[in-house]
């Protein structure tokens, strides 16, 4: 509980310590931009280490990653240091999210993917008070990422015998079918989520939104994000995973066109109703397709990474040429092209998974 509130968080604090940064070492948005992709670098690193070693890594050491990445971001120099402590830091995320996923899923049984989306809706404990923890003390990134690295600290000296063992071990070879359009389709779905909260506030902004209200507003959309996953638990086993996928994206096409067209005040937060579901949807629709041998998972959490990299260098690139609220346009249509083609070829996917 204490990590995932910790990756929650560091996330979501991301996105207002983004202008913040700009100001600090002067920059512009693209270059910036690459704070936010420093998680996705980290984090794959970290889900690739625990392919090949995650039988040796204890939870201490994932824990210690976050502290001394949260600790640079906190003192660091300049903007190089800045972005390594980023990338130490998405090392222990990475890894954190692939040890505790497998460790949750075994212990509990067969209660384990609801644990499991239990587990990852506490994220957003983190993700909604950070940023107002970030704006009272100051809008000063020393503070917060000190608050970050101490609560990690702390977490690592009181976990006992929980901090010391080792991932669970265990080899299901089942079969894996590599499945590459569902992949890609993940890809774009979860470098829209990394971009929703880390580039957003900046987006916000641009359209005449004062900084401490765009750190509020993503409050609200982390408040909305926990709803959706919290109530996801409750339709899981009714509903299937891949039309909670189609029916997330088509109301975050909607949603985006009300920001473009009235007010994102109002329109913002409602997205992160369907942003909580953006993962678990993903998730559970590629797992069914592609099998449960012990590599798909780290093939999954890798693809997300990769789209977690690619999407907010790409979004920050293109955003000063799209005007105002060229961010909303490009969530939206994105969006809306992901909802059409999962309406065009849900028999296709969704036979598999039944």
């Amino acid at each position: 509980m204490a990590s995932f509130i910790v990756l929650g968080a560091y996330q979501a604090v991301l996105g207002p310590a983004l202008p913040v940064y700009q100001q600090i070492f002067t920059l512009d948005t693209a270059t910036a931009g690459w704070l936010i992709s420093t998680l996705g670098v980290g984090s794959f690193i970290g889900i690739a280490g625990m392919y090949f070693i995650g039988h040796r890594v204890t939870a201490r050491l994932t824990l210690g990653a976050m502290a001394v990445g949260a600790l640079m971001l906190a003192f660091a120099p300049n903007w190089i240091i800045t972005l390594a402590g980023g990338v130490i830091f998405g090392l222990g995320y990475g890894s954190v999210a692939t040890l505790f996923n497998a460790r949750i899923m075994a212990a509990f049984g067969a209660r384990g993917p609801s644990m499991v989306s239990l587990i990852n809706a506490l994220y957003s404990v983190g993700a909604i008070a950070a940023p107002l923890v970030f704006v009272g003390l100051g809008s000063d990134p020393k503070v917060i990422f000190s608050i970050i690295a101490g609560i990690a600290v702390l977490t690592i000296l009181t976990s006992g015998q929980a901090g010391r063992a080792q991932a669970a071990g265990g080899v299901n070879a089942s079969g894996f079918k590599l499945h590459p359009p569902i992949l890609i389709v993940g890809a774009i779905a979860i470098g829209m989520e990394v971009c929703l909260t880390g580039l957003a506030p900046s987006a916000l902004i641009k359209t005449g939104i004062a900084p401490d209200r765009a750190a509020e507003l993503l409050s609200m959309f982390f408040v909305a994000f926990l709803l959706g996953r919290i109530g996801l638990t409750l339709l899981a086993d009714r509903v299937p995973s891949f039309t909670i996928f189609a029916v997330a994206m088509g109301f975050t096409a909607l949603c985006g066109m009300g920001c473009v067209f009235f007010d994102p005040v109002w329109f913002y937060p409602p997205i992160g109703l369907a942003t909580g579901l953006f993962f678990p949807g993903f998730f559970v629709t590629a797992s069914g397709i592609m099998g449960t041998d012990s590599r798909v998972a780290p093939v999954i959490l890798g693809t997300c990474q990769i789209g977690a990299v690619l999407s907010p260098l790409a979004v920050a690139a293109l955003i000063p040429l799209m005007g105002d609220k060229g961010f909303f346009w490009l969530m939206s249509g994105t969006a809306a092209v992901l909802a059409l083609l999962a309406m065009v070829f849900y028999r296709q996917i969704a036979r598999p998974i039944r």
